[in-house]
């Protein structure tokens, strides 16, 4: 009678459980719930897995400052005096597409659709979204993603993105009646997990500036529409990302962007001139982290991966925001490339902690485990990284690469 009970009970409970499994596939249902079902389990992940700083970096040679300051490979060449600057007015104000909320996880398609549609886009962060990213519980959409989709799906516009970028130059572009989008950092409203920093990575649109109140006008898909944010705190905030600015604009505008780029039209002289501004940032502020991680970041364009792993040794042994490797992965390429196949676990397995379906940190930790004759736990890291993210060849290759595609 007892088994029979226990049957009867072990079946009831397993019906249960998948008839809620059923439900919650449902899109309304799973809309309501499926932010608070990834709390739940983003939080106790970080119960089973503690937030602590970020592994300190193994011991490396000294960072030869000199060499990453005037470097023969980044050196730039002579040029003419640039023409002196139009005056820029004193204040201006874009009309605003309209704005949209963002849902979970989706800053990035939401703040490109609100792009798009200052330029009669039909369309909203739902038709992003089902491009770059295929899940919900994909937190990260990158540069190079969102620049896939306006090339692919809206491809009569044009599509850019520089690094190292400033103020004047987002001032410039809204003066020529071309928004910008910022990727930045954020500090947010609760935590997620026990000890939580609050830092997140975040996608800005903005689309106007006044030189008297010292503020820029920003749709944020977060907070809302036409919010002001200080010059220094754009500042602040932007330097987290390299200050990487986003472009989209129509064809006839082509000679005007490349007009206020300057030196910076060609990627390559942009990333020099990005590498040596944030080397002096080090120099005015040794205990800047992000200017060390960005020196790091721009080394890495320029495949000079020692070097890049020295500072990015440097930013780590600063403190750096626990979600950083959501968002930003030179140091898994600096590591891997200059040999330090130790660091590279240790970074992996960090960032898998915080977001254990970062397809990113998947991969790294594949090949990590490669480097150290683990085939099956590579392969087992590539396909969990495709299956984060089905359209991701960096993961499609490196399967090819082992022979079992």
């Amino acid at each position: 009678m007892q088994r029979r009970f226990i049957a009867k009970f072990t079946a009831g409970a397993l019906s249960a459980v998948l008839f809620l499994l059923l439900v919650y596939q449902l899109p309304p249902v799973k809309s309501s719930l499926g932010w608070r079902v990834d709390f739940t389990l983003t939080y106790l992940r970080g119960i089973l897995y503690p937030a602590d700083r970020m592994p300190t970096p193994r011991p490396s040679p000294t960072l030869d400052r000199q060499a990453v300051l005037i470097p023969t490979a980044t050196q730039q060449p002579a040029t003419a005096p640039a023409p002196t600057p139009t005056p820029l007015p004193p204040a201006v104000k874009l009309d605003p597409p309209g704005f949209e909320q963002q849902t979970l996880n989706n800053c990035g398609p939401a703040a490109l659709a609100g792009y798009l549609r200052y330029f009669g886009w039909e369309g909203d962060q739902t038709a992003v979204a089902e491009v770059v990213k295929e899940k919900t519980e994909d937190r990260n959409v990158n540069v190079e993603e969102l620049a896939y989709f306006v090339r692919t799906h809206a491809g009569w516009l044009h599509m850019e993105y520089r690094v190292g970028m400033g103020l004047e130059q987002i001032k410039r572009f809204l003066a020529a009646g071309i928004p910008v989008v910022i990727e930045e950092t954020f500090l947010m409203d609760a935590g997620f997990w026990p000890n939580d920093d609050l830092w997140a990575g975040h996608y800005l649109l903005i689309t106007g500036y006044n030189d008297t109140t010292g503020v820029v006008t920003t749709q944020d898909t977060y907070y809302g529409p036409n919010r002001p944010v200080t010059y220094a705190d754009l500042d602040r905030n932007w330097k987290a990302f390299n200050r990487v600015l986003l472009l989209v604009y129509p064809p006839e505008q082509a000679e005007t962007v490349r007009a206020i780029l300057g030196p910076d039209w060609d990627p390559d002289a942009n990333r020099r001139r990005a590498l040596l501004a944030a080397e002096a940032e080090t120099r005015a502020d040794p205990q800047d982290a992000f200017a060390w991680f960005n020196v790091g970041t721009n080394l890495v364009y320029f495949d000079r991966s020692e070097e890049a792993a020295q500072a990015y040794d440097t930013a780590r042994s600063l403190g750096l925001p626990q979600r950083m490797l959501r968002y930003q992965f030179g140091p898994f390429l600096a590591y891997f490339h200059s040999g330090r196949t130790d660091d590279l676990l240790a970074l992996t397995r960090y960032a898998l902690q915080r977001t254990p379906n970062a397809e990113e940190a998947l991969l790294w930790h594949g090949w990590a485990l490669y480097r150290q004759g683990d085939i099956a736990g590579a392969e087992a890291d590539f396909r969990k990284a495709l299956d984060a993210n089905a359209t991701y060849q960096d993961a499609k290759y490196a399967l090819q690469f082992l022979g079992n595609p």
